[in-house]
């Protein structure tokens, strides 16, 4: 038996590879779930699995699997991450976690280091939100209903089912991927920052303590349109002020109802008739506010429902939102937590012990195993465009440390 380490040479090649894949002119990558990108690169991961002399399934939501020892008996120790991305993102998100977990299981296998714990690579489905986020992350874990499926969506009226009926999958079946908790014995995912903390403080890697929560909503502030000349401004009703008056309180709400970890973000505004000479009778606009504890994300949906309600009052508007998307902040396991950053420890990285800012696969998995988290530096925390990027030696280092991570996991009692 020969000493399990990363070939560095076949990740590389393999990260270039993907990132290759629906690549467009812009420079970004445009993978979508359920796109021609997005299954060209299932595709490829199917290919490299096999390859790789791992075993291959897909589950009923398209989530993608490598097995490495698997009796279908034993409780697993799962890494993994997604593949599809956010229009024009960037090779590394959620890509990263997935192939750096591919490699861990080549390498593990070409080692022939003997196993207590089977291992599993996963390529979750529709992680990015093109139909709501995390969506083979939650099938997996039991999260999902017939409704939560038949309503979903994307911001062009296709339907989730409609979207996987043209791959040839039926979008009910995600409700049989759901494993038991006896099913896994742990899971791990690695996973660019896409903040700047790391690469601004000199670190190698984070060890991720808490993963953030949030609620997002799609808000409508609803007045009256009229003509700019002839409408005095005392006699307006004009949703776009409205809006304003609102955004300008998010720092005020923040410092009141929230804590150090606190965001919330505007980040769409579509104004309407949408015309030079006309006050706006509507606005629409995005609402994502986050926090990594739950009562706090709480303390901060009641005040900003409070604040839309009392400037909707003093300003004629109306106001409605609807809920997009509410996920629950979770800590990831304190001994999993020890175990990675002894293991960053033992291989004398410089590692910080940070929260996520952002939603992932790990914090859905945390409601049925027992959850961990790396993160590698993004540089100056670029994220979400085709800027993304690591240093490919801390891609190295991260890699090593899930590879001794999954070590210490899957050949001990740990």
């Amino acid at each position: 038996m020969t000493v399990p380490a990363i070939d560095f040479a076949r990740l590389r090649a393999d990260v270039e590879a993907l990132s290759a894949i629906g690549r467009h002119e812009d420079r970004g990558i445009h993978r979508m779930a359920f796109s021609d990108g997005d299954l060209a690169a299932r595709h490829w991961f199917r290919e490299r699995t096999e390859a790789a002399g791992l075993d291959y399934f897909e589950d009923g939501a398209g989530n993608l699997f490598g097995r490495l020892g698997w009796d279908g008996e034993r409780p697993s120790v799962m890494i993994g991450s997604h593949l599809d991305t956010v229009p024009g993102g960037g090779p590394l998100d959620g890509a990263l976690g997935v192939l750096v977990g591919l490699e861990c299981l080549r390498a593990l296998r070409e080692s022939g280091i003997a196993l207590r714990y089977p291992l599993e690579v996963a390529a979750f489905t529709d992680e990015e939100g093109r139909f709501g986020g995390l969506f083979g992350s939650q099938a997996l874990a039991g999260q999902l209903t017939p409704a939560m499926i038949h309503g979903a969506r994307d911001l062009d009226g296709v339907t989730l089912t409609q979207a996987m009926a043209a791959w040839g999958l039926d979008a009910q079946a995600a409700l049989f991927a759901r494993r038991s908790p006896e099913s896994l014995h742990a899971f791990l995912e690695l996973h660019i920052e896409q903040g700047p903390v790391l690469h601004r403080g000199g670190h190698q890697v984070g060890v991720v303590e808490a993963i953030t929560g949030l609620f997002k909503w799609d808000v409508h502030l609803i007045g009256e349109a009229n003509h700019a000349g002839t409408t005095p401004m005392s006699m307006r009703r004009d949703a776009f002020q409205g809006l304003c008056e609102f955004a300008g309180e998010i720092d005020r709400i923040l410092e009141e109802h929230g804590g150090p970890q606190s965001r919330a973000t505007i980040g769409r505004v579509e104004l309407s008739p949408g015309a030079a000479n006309t006050v706006p009778g509507r606005a629409a606009f995005s609402l994502d506010v986050r926090d990594t504890d739950a009562h706090t994300l709480s303390a901060l949906a009641d005040a900003f429902r409070r604040t839309l309600s009392a400037l909707a009052r003093r300003r004629d508007l109306m106001f409605e939102f609807n809920v997009l998307s509410e996920i629950a902040p979770v800590r990831c396991d304190p001994g999993l937590v020890q175990i990675i950053a002894d293991g960053a420890e033992q291989l004398g990285l410089r590692a910080l012990k940070l929260p996520s800012g952002a939603a992932h696969d790990a914090q859905i998995m945390a409601g049925i195993t027992r959850t961990g988290m790396i993160f590698v530096p993004s540089i100056e925390g670029r994220s979400h465009s085709s800027a993304e990027w690591t240093a490919w030696e801390d891609i190295e280092r991260g890699a090593t440390l899930a590879l001794h991570t999954l070590i210490r996991l899957a050949t001990s009692e740990a």
